[in-house]
């Protein structure tokens, strides 16, 4: 049965997948209920909602659909100045606030508002990795964990999903898992397991060998940030990732969450 979590979680890993971005934006259903949701009380939801907007708003041509969207800078507004939430969300809100307000430019449009927590450049192809990080209970130890992956080369970017201590990691494609659950062991106070689906679909944790001092290269000599990959490649073994609702699987699906926006929020 979908609730709000469901569906903003679900939406926000198909927006992770740059080719459905575009489809998200223009269903009419999705992004007034997004919209919606940045009002919601469980900040679960409000974290989730706040990473769609980030993924969706990559894709240049959905800037401006998203910026004129009815409610949308006003909810990031109080977002960014609403007390008692966790610096995950005012920070994020203010991203897309950022993004979404930036005049365009033509540089930004060639390089198609890459996100500015990208590393580093990669003229490979690459594939996304879910970690669930034990031991990520607080801002500090997320600081620990986000010192050792800025070490490993081959991380392009990260992202943190606290609440349920998980860190979605895009990575070249030649780099092992096991490089990063190495880096993080490395902490003493953090481990790593990859999150993957099985054959029905289920979430399952697999464990991840650890080779102490046998993490590759630091990552030095390189500008804070810089662009990814023009287009990363959807790699089949990428852990907890929507994109196995491909083909006519994503769009049935969306058609289902739209249908649950449309019935939760309008009368």
């Amino acid at each position: 049965m979908m609730d709000a979590l469901s569906v903003v979680t679900q939406l926000r890993d198909l927006a992770s997948e740059p080719q459905n971005r575009e489809a998200i934006v223009q269903d009419q259903g999705c992004l007034p209920g997004l919209v919606l949701f940045l009002d919601h009380q469980d900040p679960q939801v409000l974290f989730a909602t706040l990473q769609t907007m980030r993924y969706l708003a990559e894709w240049p041509l959905n800037i401006t659909t998203m910026k004129n969207e009815l409610g949308m800078m006003v909810s990031l507004v109080t977002l960014m100045e609403r007390s008692g939430l966790c610096d995950d969300i005012n920070t994020l809100s203010r991203e897309v606030y950022g993004i979404l307000s930036a005049p365009p430019s033509p540089e930004k449009e060639r390089r198609r508002n890459k996100p500015q927590f990208f590393l580093n450049s990669s003229k490979g192809k690459n594939k996304s990795v879910t970690l669930h990080i034990q031991g990520l209970d607080s801002t500090a130890q997320r600081g620990v964990c986000e010192e050792a992956l800025l070490k490993v080369k081959g991380v392009i970017s990260f992202t943190f999903q606290m609440a349920s201590k998980r860190c979605t990691v895009r990575i070249r494609s030649d780099l092992p898992t096991e490089s990063l659950a190495s880096a993080i062991a490395a902490t003493k106070v953090l481990s790593a397991q990859q999150v993957v689906r099985n054959e029905v679909g289920d979430e399952v944790l697999l464990p991840l060998s650890v080779c102490v001092g046998n993490v590759r290269e630091e990552n030095v000599s390189i500008p804070d940030y810089l662009p990814e990959d023009e287009s990363p490649e959807s790699e089949m073994d990428r852990a907890v990732s929507r994109t196995a609702a491909k083909d006519n699987t994503s769009g049935s699906w969306l058609g289902s969450a739209a249908t649950f926006l449309t019935r939760s929020f309008y009368w």
